[in-house]
């Protein structure tokens, strides 16, 4: 009995320290969120600070932006997220550089049309400068 107890408790620690993040992999995963949120309150300074002042962003229709026209174009409502999850997240850490995948759900209202839908795999490159992870680039594909 006391063999099988020693067992559970060891396999019940493995699991915990093998589903753990690390320190970098929780900021980032912070550093999301607060970008998640702030496509959906469409906040300016919100989406101004957690984007790379080089930052690169992709659509799934061929659609580059920079920064300026990221902003621009959520806090204008040309895109406007109601709801938006980020589901299947992964994130990998190698130095000051991340690797963030997910799969985007969402409601959207762009450009006050009617309610449309986007459900997209998304790519994003986080960069750590002075000590804050900010998006260098971000890449959607649609799911097939």
């Amino acid at each position: 009995m006391k063999k099988i107890s020693l067992f559970l408790v060891l396999s019940m620690f493995l699991s915990v320290v093998v589903h753990a993040q690390s320190k970098s992999e929780k900021q980032v995963a912070i550093a999301v969120e607060a970008l998640r949120k702030a496509m959906v309150d469409g906040t300016k300074s919100e989406l101004e600070a957690i984007a790379d002042n080089n930052l690169t962003y992709g659509h799934s229709n061929g659609v580059l932006q920079n920064k300026v026209e990221f902003v621009d174009a959520i806090v204008s409502g040309m895109s406007d997220f109601v709801t938006l999850e980020f589901k299947n997240q992964t994130i990998l850490v190698s130095g000051k550089t991340a690797i963030v995948r997910h799969d985007l759900v969402a409601s959207t209202n762009d450009k006050g049309k009617e309610p449309g839908t986007a459900n997209l795999h998304i790519l994003t490159v986080w960069q750590k400068t002075h000590g804050k992870w900010l998006m260098l680039a971000r890449q959607a594909v649609k799911k097939i």
